[in-house]
């Protein structure tokens, strides 16, 4: 297997020193009225002026001006032929804490995609999962300044109506560079349900990934790390289940930010889904065990606060809620080995997640006039269980043994609409937080928080809404409360003002009034957004993956547009 990468790299460095020439080729045989008649455009910009602020801190930075931008154009420019190009421009330097990888202007994707019958072929920018994402998934997302596509080849082949085959190589983005390592992998699923003539869904998946870094060479480890996957899924009328189990090969785990030569370990995902709906009632269960289950295109990009060179999707798995307080305390997925403290050793992470819904009838007792909605939510996230030994760098795992406690969070709301003008959401969330296991500082925090969201409709077009929030606690910084006003003039039109203040926060310095007011004008698929006021510190979320925002004060503003 050695002898294959000197050649898949000299594959690749022929594969970007001709992408250019057949961009250029293909441009000259295409027909460009075509190219233009299906073009479509849209551009996104996101910018902050940051002030200086006593509160949270006074910046000395060389640009307080500061500003994202992205130009994605796409179009069918020849028959089958698709193509798509992202250019981005951080000038003059991008938002706080986004990677220093992203700086200046460059071309961020560029593809061309080729569609006929049952093939489906891209070169270039490559998007792709395998499964739920445990060995592979390559995606974007702006606002945690994620983009880990692949810089190669992508093949898709519906071999039959029941049997479909993807295939791929490349080397993967890290901001405007590319990794030294190379990922590829082929994905198989095969439609059970069309093979028996179900009326159900039955799908059967068998994943592999591979990453082979070029930047680390060690005679303890191979540079070759495998994953195999294997997965099912099936949905009926009313019930679905989702079963996915991915095995790692061996991996040396980061010590002090170097791979050991000696601490080296396999590592294993376990990830099953069920549920059923029926008549207004739904179920949700989610278990998931991952042991040492992070993969990166380098082995020592591992942990890093950007989530550069990440190959595959490991969300935290805990309810998402929308509400300020409900994420002060907000949990990350742990899927690493970590040894850097003698009494603090973590393998990963195992636990659950289960949802409950139900609907009561409208004109029943509970249900009213308008009916009423409610919805419950646990989880619950360990450490694995099992043996640590800290002095040789090695432990042995016990598979459903629960170890200490991360996270855990109860949760439960009421949604119900009163008359035609007024509707409200009652939400109560009891959290548990160990900062000590998941930040590496000291305390545990337990809270109770409470939130009253209120809908006044005026008219078709206008409505007023107020949102008020408490959390209570007797550890860290104690409690805080926080509340809004919305007041959407029209429906393109709206305006806001909310505050979130730590008032009981034992440093006088740190009771800190983080407000914000501003507004937003949407029409079409445009919109324009202006914000003034602070950010508290700490992690952003969005899908259940995590970055870290410094506290901050200043003026930002968005324009979203479609061009043409």
């Amino acid at each position: 297997m050695n002898l294959f990468y000197p050649k898949t790299k000299s594959l690749m460095k022929k594969f970007k020193n001709y992408l250019f020439f057949s961009i250029l080729f293909l441009f000259h045989f295409a027909n460009y009225s075509q190219f233009l008649e299906n073009m479509n455009a849209s551009f996104e910009t996101y910018s902050a002026y940051y002030l200086d602020d006593k509160k949270t801190g006074d910046f000395k930075l060389e640009n307080r001006f500061r500003s994202n931008n992205y130009l994605n154009l796409k179009s069918i420019f020849a028959k089958n032929w698709n193509f798509e190009l992202q250019i981005e421009s951080y000038m003059p330097k991008p938002l706080l804490n986004y990677s220093p990888n992203f700086e200046n202007t460059n071309i961020s994707t560029l593809k061309f995609e080729y569609n006929v019958k049952d093939l489906n072929v891209v070169f270039g920018s490559i998007y792709e999962q395998f499964g739920s994402g445990t060995s592979l998934r390559t995606w974007e997302d702006k606002s945690l300044g994620i983009n880990n596509s692949l810089l190669g080849l992508n093949v898709n082949y519906k071999l039959t109506d029941e049997i479909n085959l993807t295939s791929l190589i490349g080397q993967q983005k890290k901001g405007f560079k590319y990794s030294k390592g190379f990922v590829f992998g082929v994905d198989s699923e095969i439609d059970i349900s069309q093979l028996i003539d179900s009326n159900s869904t039955f799908l059967f998946g068998l994943s592999y990934v591979g990453r082979n870094d070029q930047k680390i060479k060690s005679e303890s480890f191979d540079n070759l790390t495998n994953l195999y996957s294997a997965r099912i899924d099936y949905s009926g009328n009313a019930f679905y289940t989702n079963l996915e189990i991915t095995q790692k090969s061996n991996n040396p785990i980061l010590v002090f930010g170097t791979p050991s030569d000696t601490f080296i370990k396999k590592g294993s995902a376990y990830l099953l889904n069920t549920g059923f709906f029926n008549k207004g009632l739904g179920l949700d269960f989610t278990f998931r065990r991952l042991e040492n289950m992070t993969l990166y295109s380098e082995i020592a990009a591992a942990g890093n606060e950007f989530n550069e060179s990440i190959v595959n999707y490991l969300p935290a798995l805990t309810k998402q809620h929308d509400y300020s307080l409900t994420n002060l305390y907000v949990y990350a997925a742990q899927p690493d080995v970590n040894f850097y403290v003698e009494d603090l050793t973590k393998a990963g992470e195992i636990g659950f997640q289960t949802d409950l819904y139900y609907s009561f009838k409208k004109e029943s007792f509970l249900g009213g006039k308008y009916g009423t909605s409610i919805s419950a939510n646990f989880s619950l996230w360990n450490n694995l269980g099992g043996k640590y030994d800290f002095l040789n760098q090695s432990y042995k795992t016990d598979f459903l043994s629960f170890g200490e406690k991360y996270f855990s969070e109860l949760s439960f709301e009421i949604r119900k609409k009163w008359s035609e003008s007024f509707e409200n959401i009652f939400l109560y969330v009891n959290q548990y937080y160990d900062k000590r296991m998941i930040e590496f500082e000291s305390g545990q925090v337990k809270s109770n928080i409470f939130v009253v969201d209120n809908t006044f409709k005026i008219n078709d077009k206008k409505s007023f809404r107020v949102e008020l929030q408490h959390l209570s606690t007797k550890n860290d910084n104690k409690n805080w409360y926080a509340y809004g006003i919305e007041y959407n003039i029209s429906s393109s039109f709206s305006i806001y003002y909310n505050n979130l203040y730590n008032y009981q926060n034992p440093d006088e310095d740190k009771k800190i009034n983080y407000y914000n007011f501003g507004g937003s004008y949407t029409k079409g698929m445009n919109r324009l957004a202006l914000n003034y006021g602070r950010q508290r510190g700490g992690l952003v979320c969005t899908g259940g993956i995590c970055r870290y925002v410094p506290e901050s004060t200043g003026i930002t503003f968005s324009i979203i547009t479609s061009i043409f």
